[in-house]
């Protein structure tokens, strides 16, 4: 079992990725890795990531890094399990460039409303958190899940009845 990643790790990991990159990325960071990185929590069992493109260069780079580092990686985003949602990549805040790796938060709109759809008690928590920080509002949740709702029929595994009602909780919990 690989040891947890703290703000130090995750930076160690992003310095490292942009010295191997010879070309130009965006390497988008989710979950636990955002939270580390914004501050709300103190570290992660892995870094989920969403690399675009998602070339043989930055894949292979993570795949040697995952092993040199003892870090958990984890391809993974909002944007495999819901529909994205219009202007994403403009709304995905600057964490930094590393030589020729641009670092973004994905979209946090996104990545609430993904925990939303989750459910988990950590998830609601980091919901919570994310409007605590103002990094995203209650009314952008509302207006995303209404942008997604009528293309969630393409995610067979999302309940969007339970969806929409946990949407409604955290909102009216405002």
């Amino acid at each position: 079992m690989r040891p947890d990643v703290d703000d130090a790790r995750v930076r160690q990991l992003l310095d490292a990725l942009g010295r191997r990159m010879r070309t130009a990325h965006t390497l988008y960071l989710v979950g636990g890795s955002s939270a580390v990185l914004v501050g709300w929590r103190m570290s992660t069992r892995d870094v989920d990531v969403r690399p675009e493109p998602d070339s043989d260069e930055l894949l292979r780079a993570l795949s040697d890094l995952k092993h040199e580092l003892d870090i958990n990686i984890e391809l993974a985003s909002p944007l495999d399990f819901l529909p994205a949602l219009d202007g994403w990549r403009d709304r995905s805040p600057l964490v930094g460039t590393w030589g020729a790796l641009q670092v973004r938060h994905l979209d946090f709109r996104l990545q609430a409303l993904a925990k939303l759809e989750r459910g988990l008690e950590t998830d609601l928590d980091d919901v919570r958190m994310m409007l605590d920080r103002r990094l995203v509002v209650a009314a952008e949740l509302q207006a995303g899940f209404d942008a997604m709702q009528a293309k969630l029929f393409r995610f067979p595994a999302v309940d969007a009845a339970r969806f929409q009602a946990r949407v409604a909780d955290i909102i009216r919990r405002r």
